[in-house]
């Protein structure tokens, strides 16, 4: 008696990769109301599909990237987390706008076009030539900072300087490398921008930037690790259809002396403390009412003695009349001193100074950033 299984094919009881695909491939495809297939791995991306994926749609730089570029972006710590910068380098703008209008005797306008996080050697691969580069000093600091003047500006600032005519662009001279004259002419544009540099950070922390050198092969100003974090600072100047961009990066390192003062949303911030309560609180304190206790001694007696106590008996304490006796507030003992009798009363004469607490306010403060710390 012949089974159902005796009539199968031997390729329906173990089904094989190969037949598997031919019946797949002989599947109708199924199409969708566009005309594209889907699913499968026949489907083509789109370009912009691809950009999507990878992060580079080709948004504006604020926006938040997605994809690889945000993984590879990751790596860079964001100006943000130091809410100071940027009102010190808009008091830097501030403050080179005027000046350059009295060395250039000329109307300079100094714009802050951007503050972004690069990477060191990213920064230095990307300086277009011909240009100059300026390695500044902070004294205070112990480490050093860049500045980039780009050819357009430093072709605009020695026309100016020299007398050129206003309102047409400065004529760029390729082909050869600057003379002495100019660079000690921009070094001057440099000492200005460095003055005013110390102005805008002295509110928050005074310091002295003093020029190093002065190169024009970025090769020459390896001030940090092509890895490390830095901040660069675009300034634009514009003086009457003559003008460029100029540069400045603080590599990470340099600024980290400072850097719980740039954590701060506005100057003179306190995190955790507040100076006017300190001192409604000091005089509150001070005015406030306590309780002190004169102890002649203290001895310990059994609790069935102190429970057969009646009227008349008598204590016997180790200690005299003239005895000194200790003034108490609380548990805390405050002084001592020797105890007699004004007119009708009873007074006590201090013998000895205030014992003070070794609390101070630095202590304090250190015992709560402390135990901030480890919660």
């Amino acid at each position: 008696m012949s089974t159902e299984r005796d009539t199968l094919a031997p390729s329906d009881e173990l089904p094989t990769p190969d037949g598997m695909a031919a019946g797949w491939s002989a599947m109708p495809d199924i199409i969708e109301d566009d005309g594209e297939q889907e699913g499968g791995t026949d489907r083509l991306m789109s370009q912009e599909e691809i950009d999507t994926m990878l992060g580079f749609s080709g948004g504006d730089e604020k926006d938040g990237r997605n994809g690889i570029q945000a993984i590879v972006d990751s790596g860079s710590v964001a100006y943000e987390r130091l809410p100071m910068l940027e009102i010190i380098f808009e008091r830097l703008v501030r403050l080179l706008s005027t000046s350059l209008r009295n060395f250039f005797t000329d109307n300079v306008e100094v714009t802050l076009e951007s503050i972004r996080s690069v990477r060191f050697g990213d920064y230095v691969n990307s300086i277009s030539q011909p240009a100059l580069l300026s390695v500044f000093k902070a004294e205070e600091w112990d480490n050093f900072g860049l500045i980039t003047i780009e050819s357009a500006l430093i072709y605009s600032v020695l026309d100016a300087m020299f007398g050129g005519k206003r309102g047409q662009p400065a004529p760029r001279i390729d082909g050869r490398p600057f003379t002495s004259i100019e660079i000690r002419m921009i070094r001057r544009v440099i000492e200005l921008v460095l003055s005013d540099a110390e102005a805008a950070f002295k509110p928050l922390s005074p310091v002295n930037f003093t020029v190093d050198r002065v190169e024009s092969n970025p090769r020459f100003v390896s001030i940090s690790r092509p890895a490390n974090a830095a901040i660069r600072v675009e300034l634009k100047f514009d003086m009457e259809g003559r003008g460029g961009a100029l540069h400045l990066l603080l590599p990470y390192a340099t600024i980290e002396p400072i850097r719980e003062l740039l954590l701060e949303s506005f100057m003179g911030e306190k995190l955790g403390r507040d100076p006017t309560w300190e001192n409604h609180l000091a005089t509150e304190v001070w005015q406030a009412g306590v309780a002190v206790t004169c102890v002649l001694h203290e001895t310990q007696l059994p609790l069935k003695r102190m429970m057969k106590l009646e009227i008349g008996d008598t204590l016997m304490f180790d200690a005299r009349p003239d005895s000194v006796v200790s003034l108490r507030c609380g548990e805390f003992i405050v002084t001592e001193g020797r105890i007699g009798r004004v007119d009708d009363k009873i007074a006590v004469q201090v013998v000895s100074p205030l014992r003070r607490s070794k609390t101070t306010i630095a202590a304090f403060d250190s015992l709560a950033s402390h135990l901030g710390a480890t919660t």
